[in-house]
């Protein structure tokens, strides 16, 4: 039987608080992924590697068995969709909300469609669609609070941790859409195929997050 992991991680926040959890369970890349241009590691475990890759791609990679699991951001795996992964376990890291946000002194706007900026296209929709308000959407990658300041639309619906970059901006937050946190995730094939060191893996670190 295979028994080698492979362990995709979003870069950024997402890998810096993951790599405590993992190390509590014995697993330590033989480097340092902060400082070195690679994407595939070697750990301390034989068995195990990490891939550190852009958050959108970690359910691709899970989903068709590039990688056994990966740990990603629900607002990722709300606007990836599908039904390929398991979502076994809340890791309980890096918090914050997904939030509609505009200004703090906005026009109610005439009888047209709302303009909503954001990169979470999928969400956002279903969002109003489940209040039965149609609006038109326009996909950003980033700056998201530059669209309302500068009038390329009414509303985002964007990341909010603490809210100072929105306060900085003029904006306010309007309405929480849902919590967000960093989930495991697992190949349905891996989950079958491995489990004799897939399901270990998960309730150990099920116990760290504890």
């Amino acid at each position: 039987m295979n028994k080698e992991i492979t362990i995709a991680v979003s870069k950024g926040r997402i890998l810096e608080q993951s790599l405590p959890l993992l190390e509590k369970l014995n697993i330590r890349p033989l480097e340092d992924p902060h400082s070195s241009r690679k994407l595939v590691f070697a750990t301390n475990e034989p068995n195990i590697k990490l891939i550190i890759i852009r958050a959108s791609d970690v359910p691709t990679y899970v989903e068709y068995g590039a990688a056994d699991v990966g740990i990603a951001g629900k607002d990722v795996l709300m606007e990836y969709g599908g039904d390929g992964l398991y979502e076994p376990l809340d890791l309980g890291i890096c918090r914050c909300r997904l939030s509609l946000a505009g200004a703090e002194k906005r026009h109610s706007g005439g009888s047209g469609r709302l303009r909503i900026a954001t990169k979470y296209v999928l969400t956002t929709r279903d969002y109003f669609a489940n209040q039965g308000k149609q609006v038109e959407i326009i996909k950003l990658y980033g700056s998201m609070e530059l669209a309302p300041v500068l009038g390329l639309a009414d509303l985002i619906v964007d990341l909010v941790e603490s809210g100072n970059t929105l306060k900085a901006n003029g904006l306010v937050e309007i309405e929480k859409i849902t919590d967000i946190s960093s989930r495991l995730v697992v190949n349905k094939a891996s989950m079958k195929m491995k489990q004799e060191v897939i399901r270990p893996f998960i309730e150990r670190l099920r116990d760290v997050v504890r």
